[in-house]
């Protein structure tokens, strides 16, 4: 009853502050980026749940933000996959900054010489065992000052293969987050491919969403990949097996939960919640990250050894040497330009 009647009063704060957006929007506060930006820093400190505002925040600073990219002239863009939901957020932003934006789905390359032989950028947002073979396909209705970027989730197949297929510009981008409903605060790597100037624009207009731009070669993005994405996603898809093979109560198990399991279930929640093929190709995409995995696997049968052994000094030694990893400063995850 009493979260019922937070969740309430909370509703009933962030409508008055979608007024206050509205105020701003109309002009009448001098700086309406600032003061809007000023809201996020507030909500979360009396505690407003972000699923509750983050809506509203996006779509006022949106329309903010596409004023103050009207100067910048419009341009054509294709979205070869754009009714996916990482597509739809490319749609949705670039749309809302003046940009004429398409998309190409499966039942549209009929029209694949007019959608794609006119686009000024043509980004593609495919499942990732698909996008090698859509890029080729993509490639042949291309002009030579068309720029190509995907934006999967691996980078030296993709990149090698715009580069092969096409004399253009060339990039690969690989968004850090799920489907959102905006950048801010969100990281995107950067891979350079050929002619990068011409995605400039493109770059410019994620930075000024708030975006982080981390810059590295698609071979040290795949590598990195490998401990980032596959290997925890095997750990997660491994540790939820587990528990069904179990059959655990898992009311029971949160009646008792500590806050580290609860939010490890929480994950898990969101984990099998996901179209399953998403997290098995990430996991499959690679030779580094099968072969990663593989050597995790490793490292688990023999702590369970020694697990099996009783073996207590052996595994306060190697608890001891690994602890040594993070106790080092903490490291960029790549260079930035």
């Amino acid at each position: 009853m009493i979260s019922q009647k937070l969740e309430q009063i909370d509703r009933r704060i962030v409508e008055l502050l979608k007024e206050r957006i509205a105020l701003v929007n109309s002009g009448a506060i001098a700086s309406p980026k600032e003061e809007i930006a000023a809201l996020t820093p507030l909500l979360t400190s009396i505690g407003i749940p972000q699923e509750l505002w983050s809506e509203s925040f996006a779509n006022g600073s949106t329309s903010i933000e596409a004023k103050s990219s009207k100067s910048d002239r419009s341009r054509r863009i294709t979205i070869v996959g754009g009714k996916g939901r990482m597509g739809q957020l490319f749609t949705q932003q670039l749309t809302a900054a003046g940009h004429s934006v398409r998309s190409l789905g499966r039942k549209d390359w009929h029209n694949a010489p007019s959608l794609l032989g006119e686009a000024e950028l043509v980004l593609i947002s495919v499942p990732i065992e698909q996008t090698e073979a859509i890029i080729e396909r993509t490639a042949q209705y291309l002009a030579p000052t068309t720029a190509i970027a995907d934006i999967t989730s691996i980078k030296t197949a993709p990149v090698a293969k715009m580069l092969a297929c096409h004399d253009g510009a060339v990039m690969g981008l690989h968004p850090m987050f799920g489907p959102n409903k905006n950048f801010n605060k969100q990281k995107i790597v950067v891979c350079y491919g050929r002619h990068n100037d011409s995605f400039q624009w493109l770059l410019d207009f994620m930075v000024e969403r708030g975006g982080e731009l981390i810059y590295c070669s698609p071979q040290e993005h795949d590598r990195l990949m490998a401990i980032v994405q596959a290997v925890r996603h095997f750990s997660q898809f491994g540790f939820g097996v587990f528990l069904k093979s179990e059959r655990i109560d898992t009311q029971s198990s949160l009646s008792v939960a500590s806050p580290n399991y609860r939010s490890e279930y929480e994950a898990l929640l969101s984990f099998f919640q996901q179209n399953p093929s998403m997290y098995i190709d990430i996991m499959l995409a690679t030779e580094t990250s099968c072969q990663t995995i593989e050597r995790l696997a490793t490292t688990y049968r023999e702590l369970a050894e020694l697990i099996a052994k009783k073996d207590r000094d052996a595994l306060i030694e190697i608890f001891a040497n690994a602890k040594d990893l993070f106790t080092e400063p903490e490291l960029p995850l790549a260079g930035k330009a």
